[in-house]
């Protein structure tokens, strides 16, 4: 098994330890920078259940569109009664043509557009609704998210440190600094 300091010993046997510089060596970098990448994503990504936070958001979606569906048959209910009114309205226009043709005409078009008005309320409302729940999913998987990798970034820390890790890293940091020192002698 691989000392963990001994890439921090290793340091010290580089021919440019005592100057600083870009790595120009595209193949020697962005390998390593994305095995880290992805292993961290890995790591991290298991614990989340998203599928099962997605398909209750989801039941919660379908529930509030059936009350929106309900509440728009009440609506199409509504809108039946008044047609029906209309027609009680339409028959009474018949008889009443000869005392005021035009009053019966005023309300009717007053009723229709009052049914109307009711009818764009409901949808917007509905359509409302629907964005809202959306909106709320979305911002609860993301809280949830981020709290489990934040949750599993701590106990990750928290396990790989010690008392035992932090000497060992700082007696090769010393010994190292001594190697160099003995170098640039």
């Amino acid at each position: 098994m691989k000392n963990v300091t001994d890439p921090f010993v290793s340091l010290g046997h580089w021919p440019s330890a005592g100057s600083f510089g870009f790595n120009t060596d595209i193949l020697a970098t962005n390998p390593i920078n994305l095995s880290v990448v992805l292993g961290v994503l890995i790591f991290f990504g298991k614990g989340v259940s998203l599928s099962d936070l997605l398909d209750n958001r989801k039941q919660r979606i379908l529930n509030t569109i059936r009350n929106s569906e309900e509440l728009r048959g009440g609506a199409i209910e509504q809108l039946e009664k008044a047609r029906s009114r209309l027609r009680k309205v339409e028959t009474e226009a018949e008889q009443f043509r000869v005392n005021g043709y035009s009053e019966i005409e005023r309300e009717k078009l007053n009723l229709i557009n009052s049914t109307y008005k009711t009818l764009e309320q409901l949808e917007n409302y509905k359509n409302e609704t629907i964005q809202f729940e959306q909106q709320r999913a979305i911002n609860q998987v993301r809280q949830r998210v981020f709290q489990q990798a934040l949750r599993g970034a701590l106990g990750t820390l928290n396990s790989c440190l010690n008392n035992e890790l932090h000497l060992r890293t700082i007696s090769a940091n010393i010994g190292m600094l001594g190697t160099m020192k003995e170098i640039t002698d």
